[in-house]
């Protein structure tokens, strides 16, 4: 039994209806990062300077030293870049990702935040590398970076972004518990759910593209104008999205020191004209964003076919493959996670097996189907899911002349190909499948065996989208 985590399918074709207020088309979130006096240095116990997301090039940490020229450019975050970030955005809602201890060294910058009723969420203790900090230590960082918080702003944070994050920083943030969304995702452009431990835990998603740190890094931004085009060309494509009925959430990151400089601030400020020339535009927090999300959308109680041990998936699924329970035993130790929690996901795994059993295996199960119209239906002797669907078409009801057409052509396909007429009936009518008997009877027995194999994986198919629909 091997179990993959990761979920590569989501919301799939038909995400659910944001419903955001008022009928708005998209959710336009801006993100202020407040990193300035949090990052690697050694004035704050760190063993070397920050060499992350500024203007100077390739630049490398300097173990035991302070690097003057970064500092500075951190600096003109926190004193010219957040003011002019600051007079653009203070009347939009807005959430800071703060890092608590560059909170701590910046009592004016936190008063204007919250005089102009931005959210403040937590960036994490101090802005470094978490991904090989022992689970313990990341836990006490976290909650040293609550207690900082709490202290700072007089509020704990209701939200939490680590950004430099471990493969442990969700289940810990979640563990520790009061928050009500988790940003440490990029995975989509709505909401969504976690399972973590015994809790549901609500993500939302952050974002790489539509932010500014890509002036900072080679494959980046050269100018504000491409950051401009960036913006309005996710905006559009998201507005058009939620004008067609499905509206999607746009996020935005900024960094004081980078988006601060006035040879960026222009482009921010034409992008925001941009967004309110538009009408059904909410400008909103994270925080709203997720008690909005969580009123519409709790998480709900489902199946979860990849948490199932193997009795109770054999149990449940040994029956969709025709009196065939080995297929679902052999899928069961498949590398199954999240993505197969659906029905197309079991289709998926039940179906592999199918696929690549010996040809002696596929015809057991082709013959394990009933005739139809024979007489094991006649008897009421079918499963419960082939006496729904010969029923369907009215299979259950023929005629004398009609009855006697379908024993004839039954005896003659059996004789010829050695196992049954299979079809998804589901997907017929009477007259149809009629049509397709006298069609397929001519083929050969190497078509036929391939055409009455997919048939097979179709009413499998049909079967498992009914029992999760239910």
């Amino acid at each position: 039994m091997r179990r993959y985590p990761r979920d590569m399918t989501g919301y799939g074709a038909m995400p659910p209806a944001a419903n955001w207020p008022n009928g708005a088309r998209i959710a336009v979130q801006i993100v202020l990062n407040y990193e300035e006096g949090g990052e690697n240095c050694v004035l704050h116990g760190d063993p070397a300077s920050e060499a992350f997301l500024s203007e100077i090039t390739g630049a490398e940490p300097w173990p035991g030293q302070r690097h003057w020229n970064m500092e500075s450019l951190y600096e003109y975050g926190a004193r010219a870049g957040f003011w002019r970030v600051h007079r653009l955005l203070k009347d939009v809602p807005v959430t800071v990702f703060g890092v608590a201890s560059a909170l701590a060294r910046a009592p004016e910058q936190v008063a204007a935040m919250k005089e102009a009723g931005w959210e403040i969420a937590s960036h994490g203790l101090k802005w470094v590398e978490h991904r090989d900090m022992p689970a313990d230590e990341e836990r006490a960082q976290i909650g040293e970076a609550i207690r900082l918080h709490t202290e700072v702003t007089g509020t704990p944070p209701r939200g939490w972004y680590t950004g430099r994050c471990s493969a442990n920083t969700v289940e810990l943030v979640s563990e520790k518990g009061g928050f009500a969304y988790i940003a440490d995702s990029y995975a989509d452009d709505l909401p969504y759910w976690v399972r973590v431990g015994e809790k549901d835990q609500l993500i939302v998603p952050y974002t790489m593209d539509c932010n500014d740190m890509r002036f900072a890094i080679q494959a980046g931004f050269a100018t504000g104008a491409d950051f401009e085009t960036m913006l309005k060309d996710a905006f559009d494509t998201l507005y058009e999205e939620g004008r067609a009925g499905a509206p999607k959430m746009l996020s935005i990151g900024l960094h004081c020191r980078l988006i601060g400089r006035p040879s960026r601030a222009a482009a921010l400020q034409r992008a925001l004209a941009h967004f309110r020339s538009h009408d059904g535009v909410w400008f909103a927090t994270r925080l709203q964003i997720a008690e909005h999300w969580a009123r519409t959308h709790p998480p709900v109680a489902r199946v979860r076919p990849s948490d199932m041990d193997r009795d109770t998936f054999v149990s449940e699924f040994g029956g969709v493959f025709e009196h065939s329970p080995w297929i679902a035993e052999a899928a069961h130790a498949l590398e199954l996670g999240p993505t197969h929690d659906t029905a197309a996901g079991v289709h998926a795994a039940l179906a592999r097996i199918f696929r690549s059993a010996p040809e002696d295996a596929r015809l057991g199960v082709l013959t394990a189907h009933p005739d139809l119209a024979g007489k094991l239906a006649q008897a009421r002797r079918l499963t419960t899911e082939s006496t729904a669907e010969q029923a369907s078409v009215g299979l259950d009801c023929l005629t004398d002349a009609e009855r006697a057409t379908f024993t004839e052509l039954n005896d003659a396909y059996t004789a010829r190909f050695g196992f049954p007429f299979i079809i998804a009936v589901r997907d017929n009518s009477k007259a149809s499948i009629m049509d397709a008997f006298r069609r397929r009877i001519s083929n050969d027995r190497r078509t036929e065996l391939a055409e009455a194999c997919r048939q097979v994986e179709r009413i499998a198919e049909l079967r498992l989208k009914d029992r999760f629909a239910a």
